[in-house]
């Protein structure tokens, strides 16, 4: 299977990261004991490979919504992975069935529109009032945009400074150096994937700040709007929002190689240096097992896991699924 037939990703996850291919994902975390444990499992192929995933402006909605679920969900299992005691204590963590994610999802969901879409509008609203800008439509969409992006630096720079969510940065960045690695066609080693970029063009960081400047943009062809009818408005539109942001990262991922996509990047890339660190050699094991038990399943070599499947390190996986 080629490179361009699988749509992959990923994500970092505690002391793991989860690599997600067209057909299935692989999820490696270290335990206690400095093992890497990996599960791998389906996607549900009634999304990923459905007509709606395949429909621009509307599968980005539905595999954004999919991707958060199987996120938490390796969120979980890593969790269990790494503080196995903690997992036994609380037996609740075992029974994090379909309606708990739907309803985690959901929950997530409401905290990140509130913080990013509905409190700028409040704050930008205020200040509008103190400069008796309301009728300024520019002007106004202008400082709601700034607002978000301030909100969202800020919150992204000051989670940055939790230690444990540094070193779930550090994972974010042995999760890009290995893709950029296996793009590059080269070695899947942690010698030869440290040498590559931290930043890449289709994480998630980028889609957030290009979500941002698509609402600065598209809000500014509405006319001035009461408090109420503006909230409403940044709720409905939102879909909107997350269906054009997600078409152009992928479609600037895709053509990293034009001048003038590359430049446009650029602050995508640039904000991603809050959310990732140089991962160190351990980091980048666990990731190019992530990525390589991923690769296995895409190729039929691996079966989907029943239970934890365990590996000492990259070298205990199959020669085949070494290099690309």
């Amino acid at each position: 299977m080629s490179q361009e037939a699988i749509n992959y990703g990923g994500q970092a996850v505690i002391e793991g990261v989860m690599m997600r291919g067209s057909k299935g994902l692989a999820v490696s975390a270290r335990n206690p004991q400095g093992e890497i444990v990996t599960h791998v499992e389906p996607l549900n192929q009634a999304i990923y490979g459905s007509k709606v995933a395949r429909t621009p402006f509307v599968r980005g909605l539905t595999l954004l919504w999919d991707a958060l679920g199987l996120g938490i969900k390796a969120l979980m299992f890593s969790a269990e992975v790494a503080f196995p005691d903690e997992a036994q204590k609380d037996p609740t963590r075992k029974a994090f069935d379909g309606a708990a994610e739907v309803g985690t999802v959901a929950l997530s969901l409401a905290f990140a529109i509130g913080l990013f879409f509905l409190l700028p509008v409040f704050l930008s609203s205020l200040i509008e009032g103190w400069l008796h800008l309301q009728e300024s439509r520019l002007i106004s969409n202008f400082i709601e945009g700034i607002i978000r992006l301030l909100i969202l630096v800020g919150y992204i720079w000051v989670i940055g400074l939790m230690p444990d969510v540094r070193r779930l940065y550090g994972y974010h960045g042995a999760e890009h150096k290995t893709i950029n690695a296996y793009e590059a066609k080269a070695a899947l080693t942690p010698e030869s994937v440290a040498r590559f970029p931290l930043e890449h063009p289709r994480c998630g960081t980028a889609f957030l700040l290009t979500v941002v400047i698509v609402s600065i943009l598209l809000y500014s062809f509405f006319p001035p709007l009461s408090l109420p009818l503006r909230l409403a408005s940044r709720l409905l539109l939102l879909p909107v929002v997350a269906g054009i942001a997600y078409e152009f990262i992928r479609f600037s991922a895709k053509h990293q190689d034009n001048v003038l996509i590359r430049f446009i990047t650029k602050p995508n890339l640039a904000l991603q240096r809050l959310t990732t660190r140089e991962p160190d050699s351990s980091m980048l094991e666990v990731a190019i097992t992530a990525f390589q038990h991923m690769m296995a399943f895409e190729r039929g070599e691996v079966e989907p896991s029943p239970a934890l499947v365990r590996a000492e390190s990259p070298e205990t996986t199959p020669q085949r699924a070494m290099h690309t």
